[in-house]
């Protein structure tokens, strides 16, 4: 079976001559474990010397129990010679934080890779013990533009938006299955649409049983579950916490709490409304996207209802812009007003924003809403995109160049 090659990856191995911990987050089943063993596998016939541990099995978990045994225990493994030691799952161990730190400034001759869930443990804790003592990287499930690759055995390294763009029914088709499976690894390769299911189903029991019932010592379990199918079922939409707060029971502090704890282990992610007025910005009420449809998909209950085509389509462009935009200074927000004209999402660059609309049909020719026109009108931007499924094409309104921007063009 074709591998699914991970774009993360090139810069992992970059790392590996860095002294500092190479720290590996990112959501459960998302491939963490299994681009780890492939870079360990790399180094030992590179003829580099390895050892790994994963802290979600019990005869590994013993040899954490405090640094000097740890220790102690690869002095006599390694005789002192330099060793890439991987550790998965570090959230497992308490005081991970600290734990690692201690390890780091002992100045062993050895590289320590370290990953896990994004858990509240693992991003504040450990975050805070290793300031100027680890680089983070984030893994999160397949993006589009790696589940295109896999799905054209990866013969099309630089030219994958030009043969979508002369392909319509490979990018239809490669899109639709995105739309309605998403982008976790067990989930793509699973051979039949009932595995597939199954497997999405383990993934999200997982989540909620190992990392929100036990890591996150959460009491109400239904609550928190009700509160996902909500999000799931409104992404996209301006946040009404009165409504959510009836609709499980929960007061509104614990519903944002809760809310908090599903972005940290990067299930969600919240995008705040766009305001010249910051203070305005940080106290309005956010839409939350999950960050995998198909885990939005199977919350919600539906795979592929056309009605919901939409913002299905939506949510994944969210994730394109949030990947595109992720190594800048650049934030994603929404538009709204009081009377009701809406921007899907506009890209506030600093020097400059840029209003992205997101249309899920296959436009034949250039057109644009009257809200758009009314962001331009008011802001003047020198861009602006229209998202879709097919349409190459500019326009100019007023000051701003209009690209209407097909869906594949964002891989790049």
């Amino acid at each position: 079976m074709l591998e699914i090659r991970r774009s993360l990856r090139e810069d992992l191995v970059r790392h590996l001559k860095k002294p500092e911990i190479t720290l590996l987050i990112g959501p459960r089943q998302a491939g963490k474990t299994t681009l780890l063993r492939e870079i360990a596998d790399e180094l030992q016939v590179a003829g580099k010397k390895t050892l790994f541990y994963n802290l979600d099995i019990q005869k590994d978990q013993v040899h954490f129990i405090d640094q000097e045994t740890l220790t102690a225990l690869w002095h006599s493994l390694t005789g002192g010679e330099k060793h890439y030691i991987f550790i998965d799952e570090i959230q497992r161990k308490e005081n991970a934080g600290l734990f690692l730190k201690g390890l780091f400034d002992l100045q062993l001759p050895h590289k320590l890779i370290v990953t896990g869930s994004g858990s509240l443990e693992l991003k504040e804790k450990i975050s805070e013990s290793l300031v100027g003592r680890k680089r983070n990287f984030y893994l999160y499930t397949v993006s589009l533009q790696e589940f295109a690759h896999y799905r054209t055995d990866y013969n099309f390294p630089d030219r994958l938006p030009d043969l979508l763009h002369a392909d319509p029914a490979l990018a239809e088709s490669t899109l639709f299955e995105y739309l309605k499976y998403g982008g976790y690894p067990a989930v793509i390769t699973s051979a039949t649409e009932k595995e597939k299911l199954q497997t999405l189903d383990e993934i999200y029991q997982s989540y909620i049983e190992r990392d929100m019932r036990s890591l996150l010592q959460l009491e109400k379990t239904s609550a928190f579950v009700t509160l996902l199918r909500l999000v799931a079922n409104r992404s996209g939409h301006t946040t009404n916490f009165s409504d959510l707060a009836q609709h499980t029971a929960l007061n509104i502090a614990t519903l944002k709490k809760y809310l908090w704890y599903s972005e940290k282990t990067f299930i969600t992610h919240a995008v705040s409304p766009y305001f010249t007025n910051k203070e305005k910005e940080i106290v309005k009420a956010p839409a939350y996207y999950m960050l995998d449809v198909g885990l939005r998909n199977f919350l919600r209950g539906i795979f592929d209802d056309p009605a919901d085509r939409g913002m299905r389509f939506q949510t994944m462009v969210f994730r394109l812009l949030e990947s595109k935009f992720r190594h800048s200074a650049a934030t994603i927000h929404f538009w709204q007003t009081k009377s009701k004209a809406e921007v899907d999402f506009v890209v506030n660059r600093g020097f400059s924003l840029l209003p992205v609309e997101v249309k899920a049909t296959a436009l034949t020719q250039p057109k644009i809403t009257r809200s758009y026109r009314s962001f331009l009108e008011k802001y003047q931007p020198a861009e602006g995109w229209i998202v879709n499924r097919s349409l190459r094409e500019e326009m100019t309104i007023g000051s701003t160049t209009v690209k209407f921007v097909p869906w594949y063009d964002l891989l790049t």
